[in-house]
């Protein structure tokens, strides 16, 4: 997939466009782009998707914004493993704020970059004001191609619904919600080593989540470092048992009967089960006695799901 930073960059060839936030590409959002593929695959256009950062709504009123559920990169990720051909990564500033729905309609998106089929949720709004809506971009003559709300579990699919499942420790309906497991990517860093020193050695992975949407110890699976990924237990939060500032929230994973040198690498970590909630301890002796009892019901977890998934063999 090809990714362009600004708009004047023209594919170089017309497009089947699909506009949104797109944060979490969740069902509803794969459910769009898979709409997206096939007219692109019918009109003999390219398929291709713009998203915005930061989200318009950090720009605005950023003591206001939800918590994002994806970093730029991971939806740029995201979007590649859905077949997108393009993606516009576009910097959302005062001077984007400022562009009528008339010029972004007329001479950003026919103009300077030859779309030819827009796709777009039912309540999409646009352009300076939010004066724009998916009925101009009919009126202005590109093929539009619109999709209902999409349900799951008797409830409507959004980025809000799963904020809240996630807050909640509820992974296992945040997960049919988003049509997958969460997961956050990022490089492993180098972080102080404690984990090692208390013989639970962890990958400090570096998020682009300056406030994610889920805190506390987990039983997850480490992708990226192997053929296959590798279980194992995460802690995300802010360590405050061996921290005394407010710093910022790191997530370190402990893989399972694992010893590798696996710094610099780019991994993803799926969040599967909500063991507990982040807590502060009166010295590293009794932390380490809860990291020994976090990872033991990580085990029972995997154990659990393995066996259950035996008994449905025939």
């Amino acid at each position: 997939m090809q990714i362009f930073r600004h708009l004047s960059q023209s594919a170089g060839q017309p497009l089947a466009l699909a506009i949104g936030n797109f944060d979490g590409v969740h069902l509803g959002h794969q459910a769009l782009l898979q709409r997206l593929a096939l007219t692109a695959q019918q009109s003999g256009l390219a398929p291709a998707v713009m998203t915005f950062d930061p989200h318009p709504r950090e720009f605005f009123t950023p003591q206001q914004a939800p918590t994002r559920l994806t970093s730029l990169r991971e939806k740029l990720e995201l979007f590649a493993e859905s077949g997108m051909q393009y993606a516009y990564a576009c910097h959302f500033n005062q001077r984007f704020a400022a562009v009528s729905a008339e010029t972004f309609m007329y001479h950003i998106l026919r103009d300077a970059l030859d779309v030819r089929a827009i796709l777009v949720g039912d309540d999409f709004r646009f352009g300076a004001g939010r004066k724009g809506s998916a009925a101009d971009f009919a009126d202005a003559g590109f093929e539009l191609v619109s999709l209902p709300q999409v349900e799951c579990d008797g409830m409507r699919i959004s980025s809000t619904a799963i904020r809240e499942a996630l807050a909640a420790g509820r992974l296992e309906q945040a997960a049919r919600l988003l049509g997958r497991p969460y997961s956050m990517s990022g490089k492993v860093v180098h972080g102080n080593k404690l984990g090692r020193e208390l013989g639970y050695p962890t990958a400090n992975v570096h998020m682009r989540h300056d406030r994610p949407p889920l805190f506390g110890i987990y039983a997850v699976k480490l992708e990226g470092v192997a053929e296959h990924a590798l279980p194992g237990v995460a802690s995300l939060g802010v360590r405050p048992t061996i921290t005394q500032q407010q710093p910022r929230p790191t997530l370190e994973v402990h893989l399972f009967d694992f010893d590798r040198d696996i710094y610099g690498q780019h991994v993803r970590v799926h969040f599967l089960h909500k063991i507990r909630d982040e807590m502060k301890f009166p010295d590293l002796v009794e932390l380490k006695r809860w990291i020994a009892r976090d990872e033991d019901a990580a085990r029972a977890y995997f154990a659990s799901e393995a066996d259950g998934r035996q008994q449905l063999l025939p």
